[in-house]
């Protein structure tokens, strides 16, 4: 069965005061009908761009997607002239933005946000959206739901606010949906609930899904395989098993290693990832992550590796020492037994 969605080196761009920045800079992947791929990162390694370019939501200027392929169910996004792209945008693609309160309309109802995508992309009547749109809100876990269409973003929780946006997404019984940092902002209990119910109902419509995250703990539980970008690149991908038990890029180590464990003693220190992310406009021939890298020699500033298959079939890194990361952990493994 071909991919659902198929991402090929796609370029994306930003022309700023500073320099030119390349928010996203040739990454490739694919997501199969009906799974749930995760794309990690720290903030500002091009995750939302890449998802914004997707949905060709990208503002021009100052950006700009220079080059690459969309295909989507067979056909490339980029292509498409704007008319049928919006038609894409709801009806085949759903997606959850990072801060509902400021991605909801705050002077729309709740109901007319949804039943406005209804009308809009299913031709439905104004009874029968107002219908779906309350078997939406009794779907993602809102009481009182025919209550709730006749309110306005600012009288509903954040964890509410975040369980419309998933309703507005679902309307349309969309084929992908694009979730980016579906969490933010809410407390651990809540984003458990939303993060649950996601899966869930991805599950029992059938939908795939796209999980834009920083939270490793997020990709453990919901994502079948993993993309972990830095600097607009891949620089590891994998089925979340291999990129939590094998991981080969030293950025991928260094992140599950800043993440609480519960297997680990009380008083076991976090290891932070030491330094930040680079300037995008300053980024010379070699490996971006070479500053904050304790696996960095002298090729690292001199070329970029490419992503190369490591251990199992479809683990990829972009390592030249990725044989030494492996080694590294195991040493690490058998020194803590």
């Amino acid at each position: 069965m071909p991919p659902l969605l198929e991402v090929r080196d796609l370029h994306t761009e930003f022309r700023t005061g500073a320099g030119v920045v390349r928010a996203v800079d040739g990454i490739s992947y694919t997501v199969d009908p009906g799974e749930t791929v995760a794309i990690v990162g720290e903030s500002g390694s091009g995750k939302s761009v890449e998802a914004l370019s997707i949905m060709r939501l990208i503002p021009n200027p100052p950006g700009r997607i220079v080059s690459g392929e969309v295909l989507f169910d067979g056909r490339d996004l980029r292509k498409l002239p704007e008319e049928e792209m919006r038609a894409v945008r709801g009806r085949d693609i759903g997606m959850v933005f990072q801060e509902p309160m400021t991605s909801l309309n705050p002077v729309l109802t709740i109901g007319r946000q949804i039943t406005e995508t209804l009308e809009q992309h299913q031709g439905a009547t104004r009874e029968d959206a107002e219908k779906r749109a309350i078997e939406l809100l009794e779907m993602v876990g809102i009481a009182d739901s025919r209550r709730r269409l006749r309110q306005y973003p600012h009288q509903l929780s954040g964890g509410m606010r975040q369980r419309v946006m998933i309703a507005v997404a679902l309307a349309c019984n969309p084929k992908l949906i694009i979730a980016d940092e579906p969490t933010t902002a809410l407390d651990v209990t809540i984003q458990a609930q939303i993060l649950e119910l996601m899966k869930s109902l991805t599950q029992r419509l059938g939908v795939a899904q796209i999980i834009i995250t920083h939270n490793l703990g997020v990709v453990a539980r919901y994502a079948s395989r993993v993309n972990v970008m830095y600097a607009g690149r891949i620089v590891e991908a994998g089925t979340a098993e291999a990129i939590y038990h094998d991981p080969r890029h030293p950025y991928t180590v260094a992140l599950l290693k800043s993440v609480p464990r519960l297997d680990q003693p009380r008083r076991a220190r976090l290891d932070p990832v030491e330094g930040s992310p680079p300037d995008l406009t300053k980024l010379d021939g070699g490996c971006a992550f070479r500053p904050r890298c304790r696996f960095a020699v002298d090729k690292c500033a001199t070329a970029y590796p490419r992503l190369e298959t490591v251990g199992e079939p479809g683990h990829l890194a972009a390592c030249f020492r990725s044989g030494e990361v492996a080694a590294a952990r195991e040493n690490t493994r058998e020194s803590a037994a």
